[in-house]
């Protein structure tokens, strides 16, 4: 498929130059033994470390489902033995907080409410430390670019799953008010295809796969492409 094919609408926007992009992850030296170390390094943890553990999974290798939507959560569950613990922090979704400061604030608050609990601090084995990592984001450039919103509908369902996560996920952390680079673009076509931008937007990427979201991505673009 040549997704540089011209369609029949007028274009008023510059080309969609699409990227794609890897995670290159780097050690902090922050450690967390048991559940109120967890908690400490979170209060100072960098805000890409923090990044790093929500949405780092979506470009990371994985064989099975994750049983939870973040690594704290996973570690947790899984190095502690905390289902409920667990649950609560796999709920907190990142797309609901303007900022890191306020999600860190809503993490140790999960942490602290287990903590005041009891005076029992759970414990992880030696060989099961939390290691917080922060991750550089490396941009490439693909070659290809769309000119229009039909060819942009047209090769969606074909683009990268790191081209998805680069423009959908790491968009929301680098635009003015957290958007998408989908979205955004189509702005330049007008009001016909405001729903369309409306219908990207709200689609939240936090507890889906890059497949499943590529997927939700394409289903809009292709059902406006046939309004348009």
């Amino acid at each position: 498929m040549n997704i540089k094919e011209a369609s029949s609408e007028a274009i008023s926007a510059d080309p969609f130059r699409v990227r794609d992009c890897t995670l290159v992850a780097q050690a902090t030296g922050i450690r967390a033994q048991n559940l109120r170390e967890l908690r400490n390094g979170l209060m100072h943890a960098a805000p890409s470390s923090i990044y790093h553990h929500f949405w780092g999974r979506f470009l990371r290798a994985q064989f099975d489902e994750p049983e939870y939507n973040n690594d704290f959560a996973s570690w947790v569950y899984h190095a502690l033995n905390e289902r409920a613990l667990a649950e609560r922090l796999s709920a907190v979704n990142p797309a609901n907080f303007g900022d890191f400061a306020s999600l860190r604030g809503e993490l140790v608050e999960v942490i602290e409410s287990r903590l005041d609990l009891d005076d029992h601090v759970p414990w992880a084995r030696g060989d099961q430390q939390f290691q917080f990592i922060q991750s550089q984001i490396i941009v490439l450039e693909t070659g290809f670019s769309l000119e229009d919103p039909l060819s942009m509908a047209a090769a969606m369902g074909v683009m990268a799953p790191g081209s998805i996560y680069y423009h959908f996920i790491d968009a929301r952390r680098r635009t003015p008010g957290h958007d998408n680079d989908f979205s955004r673009w189509l702005t330049g076509f007008g009001a016909k295809w405001e729903t369309a931008r409306e219908a990207l937007r709200a689609i939240d990427p936090y507890f889906s796969s890059l497949a499943e979201l590529r997927e939700g991505l394409t289903d809009v673009m292709h059902r406006f492409a046939k309004e348009n």
